[in-house]
């Protein structure tokens, strides 16, 4: 285990838009705003064609290599992730959402391109004094959290 401490700052409550593409957008209100890391929930809806990392091809494999999932139908959905800052300083979201319809659930990660479905609430708790960033790691394939 690794760990650091962080306080929190603020708490921003957002909606996106439909159409919005969900890493995009809180990537952009973290430069905007001067959000070095935070801490996310989300509840809201996707849109078809998004698309999703659902896990690993093979579970143990170095480099890891990414399933990719694509709705083909418009989800509910409920999130959580983080962001910190990469190596240049930017903050990188990484997001895992359940996307449910009647009895059939997907869950995955947005970085591949969420679109949303009308509007997409989330609370952003800002996290302040903390060491933490993500550092790409070349046995993995990518990028790590450093605490």
């Amino acid at each position: 285990m690794k760990y650091s401490e962080a306080k929190q700052g603020r708490t921003f409550v957002i909606r996106l838009e439909d159409g919005d593409i969900i890493h995009e957008k809180l990537e952009e209100f973290a430069r905007v705003h001067s959000i070095n890391a935070a801490a996310v929930i989300a509840v809201g809806g996707a849109d078809e064609g998004s698309k999703l990392v659902v896990g690993p091809e093979q579970g143990r494999s170095k480099p890891i290599t990414p399933m990719e999932h694509i709705l083909r139908d418009v989800r509910e959905i409920a999130g959580v992730g983080t962001i910190f800052p990469d190596k240049d300083h930017n903050p990188v979201l990484h997001m895992h959402i359940a996307c449910g319809r009647e009895d059939s659930t997907v869950t995955g990660c947005v970085r591949r391109g969420v679109k949303v479905w009308h509007l997409l609430e989330l609370i952003l708790f800002e996290l302040l004094y903390s060491s933490a960033s993500r550092m790409f790691d070349e046995q993995i394939g990518f990028e790590l959290l450093e605490p």
